[in-house]
């Protein structure tokens, strides 16, 4: 952004009044007193004004950058506009400020359902988009071993996308949509600004149903969430048709084997509902800000009538990979990494 600082016209009047003025008389009189202190004190005088003028005017500038002007250059660029990102952007307007409406309204539409096929079925996550050419940041278990990958965004449309880049070690992947333009980008926070406690919102494709909107407070900081690496691991839950990302916490397992390839990491724990699909979706600050990924769900298995059994519903224990970890891992994954 150019901004044109105009100044007033105290300038062409100094310049003009600067020199001693002298006036007429018989030669030997005494000329009037000056009308402005001599040439080189107001000199200094007009130097120092300017400057102090500038920096007051570039002041006030960088503070309107600091604010909505920021989060329009993430728009128009798909990038962050420094290494902390929008930490202070506010996405929702004021008048839904701190209200989950709000944050849906802004946020919804830079969520995505991802489809993924492999040879073992197929399995339904979610996605964050974080360029305006169809970057997307999702889970690594979301599209693990899939052969193919569909995309659905907010409204409606429907595209193909590629695998960028995956690190199954912080369980998280890069797709790419082909063919994409013009998509609303999401604002990436600071998850280092996160306390417990704080209002958020969560929103992703659970079992299928686009869009969906829950929310809660954060509960807890730096849990250690261990997950598979295996792909196989991740194909073997797709066939099941259970959708539930096995994964350890606290020596214990829950919703399966996590299998014998395993890694750990820092999780963000939020009591916001999350169900089968809401894998690689956003958890959100009341502004609006990615804070996370949503990664894990504890799901108690319940028993129906005859040998028949389902996944239990969200008991508000739900983990998100912090965003900050995700914008560090950005360049890996646009890189290409496959680990």
């Amino acid at each position: 952004m150019t901004e044109t600082f105009r100044h007033s016209g105290e300038y062409p009047q100094q310049q003009q009044s600067s020199a001693p003025v002298h006036h007429g008389g018989t030669q030997g009189a005494y000329p009037p007193p000056p009308a402005y202190a001599p040439e080189e004190p107001q000199k200094h005088r007009r130097r120092a004004r300017g400057p102090l003028a500038l920096l007051a005017a570039v002041a006030i500038a960088a503070a309107a950058v600091g604010g909505g002007t920021a989060y329009a250059f993430q728009e128009l660029t798909g990038k962050d506009g420094s290494s902390s990102s929008a930490t202070n952007t506010n996405v929702v307007p004021t008048s839904q400020k701190g209200t989950v409406s709000g944050v849906a309204e802004a946020v919804s539409p830079s969520i995505v359902e991802i489809s993924a096929k492999s040879s073992a079925g197929e399995a339904t996550g979610s996605g964050v988009i974080i360029t305006g050419d169809g970057e997307i940041i999702t889970n690594n278990h979301v599209i693990s071993g899939a052969s193919s990958v569909k995309v659905k965004t907010n409204d409606g449309k429907t595209y193909t996308a590629k695998v960028v880049g995956t690190d199954s070690k912080k369980d998280l992947a890069l797709i790419k949509l082909q063919g994409a333009s013009g998509l609303k980008a999401a604002s990436l926070g600071n998850s280092d600004n996160v306390k417990i406690g704080d209002d958020v919102v969560a929103i992703g494709s659970p079992e299928g149903l686009t869009g969906t909107v829950t929310s809660g407070i954060v509960s807890a900081l730096d849990r250690d969430v261990t997950v598979s690496t295996d792909e196989d691991q991740g194909q073997q839950q797709q066939q099941q048709g259970g959708g539930n990302w096995p994964f350890e916490y606290g020596g214990e397992q829950f919703n399966g084997d996590t299998g014998s390839s395993k890694t750990t990491y820092k999780a963000l724990q939020t009591d916001a509902s999350l169900n089968p699909g809401n894998s690689g979706g956003a958890l959100i600050d009341m502004n609006g800000n990615i804070i996370g990924i949503n990664s894990a769900m504890y799901a108690p298995s319940s028993s129906q009538s005859g040998s028949e059994s389902s996944s239990g519903g969200s008991v508000g224990l739900g983990f998100a990979i912090p965003v900050n970890t995700v914008k560090a891992d950005l360049d890996t994954l646009r890189a290409g990494s496959t680990d």
